[in-house]
């Protein structure tokens, strides 16, 4: 298996994760959404050429408020804004479930977010978890809740994974 940036050459009809949001954007609205540079797509390719999963990746803002003082202070604590990426969907074909391509593609999504955060400021990854298994999924890997909901991963935190 290879991970690619997105292409239309690849047959998206049949990807099936089971979640209807996740599948509906990869095959309606992933193309629009590249090219008014909105986000990133990658795709998880098989060596048959079948889609077995994809990410997204985009830039966002995360207000100071919602971090803890704490970690607030620990990231430049004078902005009323932090920069991060937004890992904003990652799914897994049916076929493919329980092959740890998850964990596969999440670490590719923080290797990726880490290395453009030398060039375009971001001090961490943070996800929105679309329900709990998703949230059980990014807090094994050391996602922290933030005040509203979303859960985030430092660069710093990436850099030593």
């Amino acid at each position: 298996m290879r991970i690619e940036q997105f292409s239309k050459a690849y047959d998206r009809s049949t990807f099936n994760s089971g979640n209807h949001q996740l599948d509906d954007y990869l095959k309606t609205r992933i193309s629009q959404d590249i090219k008014r540079k909105i986000s990133a797509c990658f795709l998880l390719i098989t060596d048959t050429d079948k889609i077995a999963g994809y990410y997204t990746l985009s830039s966002a803002e995360i207000p100071a408020k919602f971090f803890s003082e704490k970690e607030a202070k620990k990231l430049g604590g004078r902005y009323p804004y932090f920069p991060v990426t937004l890992l904003g969907r990652l799914a897994i074909d049916s076929d493919f479930k329980v092959q740890g391509l998850g964990k596969l593609l999440l670490v590719d999504a923080l290797k990726r977010s880490h290395a453009a955060s030398n060039s375009i400021g971001s001090i961490a990854v943070v996800v929105d978890p679309i329900d709990s298994d998703a949230d059980r999924f990014y807090r094994k890997f050391g996602f922290i809740e933030l005040e509203y909901g979303k859960l985030f991963l430092s660069m710093g935190s990436i850099a030593m994974l």
